[in-house]
């Protein structure tokens, strides 16, 4: 289900490539190269295509010990071994290269805070998106608690139903975009979300929220789950192998 909070407009695509016909298979397709493509054309299109996707409610931490929170939704794990989370966070607008407070945080200090974002804490998530003069406090305005993190300096959100705690191991400067990597070193989850037989996230209780395209469109996962049971080669061979056989022969 998705469903929208109220956020400052982006901007609607424009002079995107004609639609071309495909006879073949009696449908229309949109072509756009890229490299014809303005920022703003391949934003609306990245952000519909690559969806839903996770939100990183990061708080952070200036030299002087000033708090900021803010989402990101470019973002996701990278590893395991070690934990390895991404975060891709664009410059402010305007000219020259000048990050965004988060990402100047990490820099500077090299720790941070990703607080899950669920149903319930996602109306404060929506007011920290908002673009406040650095002196102001996110939290402060969306009546937000922290708590103190267990290893790194920066509190977690303690209205959060989890939080990650991470250290930068480095941060990439690409164009307009930096593109942080950052090792979890502890992870905070409230109780009632977590099995401890696994330990496992309880995310069908969770009711994590996820990021859409358009303006302020979010995803629900409360009674949305599915499930696809995984296949090993030998069950695929026993339930599907025997009516479709693979090039060479096999199975």
């Amino acid at each position: 289900m998705v469903y929208g909070i109220p956020r400052r407009p982006v901007g609607a695509l424009e002079n995107a490539s004609p639609v071309s016909a495909d006879p073949a298979k009696g449908r229309r397709i949109m072509d756009l190269n890229l490299a014809n493509a303005n920022t703003k054309q391949i934003y609306n299109l990245l952000i519909g295509l690559v969806a839903p996707r996770p939100i990183a409610w990061i708080t952070s931490m200036n030299l002087a010990g000033q708090l900021n929170a803010a989402p990101f939704s470019a973002y996701n794990y990278m590893g395991m071994d070690p934990p390895i989370v991404a975060v891709g966070i664009g410059n402010r607008p305007g000219p020259g290269a000048i990050g965004k407070d988060t990402a100047q945080n990490i820099r500077n200090t090299g720790e941070f805070v990703i607080n899950v974002v669920n149903e319930a804490v996602a109306e404060a998530m929506n007011i920290c998106a908002v673009d406040f003069p650095p002196e102001i406090n996110e939290l402060e305005i969306a009546h937000l608690e922290t708590e103190p993190s267990l290893l790194v300096k920066v509190p977690r959100i303690a209205a959060a139903p989890a939080s990650l705690e991470c250290r930068e191991i480095t941060t990439m400067e690409i164009g307009r975009s930096r593109i942080i990597l950052g090792q979890v070193v502890a992870i905070h989850v409230k109780d009632e979300f977590v099995d401890q037989a696994g330990p496992y996230i309880r995310a069908e209780g969770l009711h994590a929220v996820g990021r859409m395209n358009g303006l302020g469109s979010y995803v629900k996962t409360k009674d949305a789950f599915f499930h696809i049971p995984r296949m090993t080669y030998e069950d695929w061979k026993q339930k599907i192998g025997k009516q479709q056989q693979l090039p060479g022969g096999w199975p």
